[in-house]
C-alpha cells in the first residue's frame, strides 16, 4: 500500500492524521496494550507483532491493525522499523 492509499483509507475510516514512528534496530517491547486502536503503514524495515501467541511480520508497504486493549508484543528487524501510525482513542476503556 502506498502512503497516498493509506491516507485515503484513514480518511474513509475517520482516523486522525498519522504520525511517523521510528524504532531501534533489534529492539522489542514486551507484552502490553494501548487505550487506542491503531492502523499503521510500514515505510522501512520490519516489525513482528505477536498477538495471542501468533506472530506476524510486516515490511514496507504492509499495514497492520491493533484493537484497543489488545495485548501484543513487538520486535524490530536488524534495520529497525519506520512506520506511519494513526491512533484512535476508544472511549469505552
Amino acid at each position: 500500500m502506498t502512503k497516498s492509499e493509506f491516507t485515503h483509507m484513514l480518511i474513509q475510516e475517520a482516523y486522525p492524521n498519522p504520525v511517523e514512528v521510528h524504532r531501534e534496530p533489534n529492539g522489542f517491547l514486551t507484552e502490553h496494550s494501548h487505550p487506542f486502536e491503531v492502523y499503521a503503514l510500514i515505510l522501512e524495515g520490519e516489525i513482528q507483532l505477536t498477538v495471542e501467541g501468533q506472530g506476524n511480520t510486516y515490511r514496507a508497504g504492509d499495514i497492520f491493525y491493533l484493537g484497543a486493549q489488545e495485548l501484543h508484543e513487538e520486535s524490530y528487524g536488524k534495520a529497525g522499523v519506520r512506520y506511519l501510525a494513526s491512533r484512535r482513542l476508544v472511549d469505552d476503556f
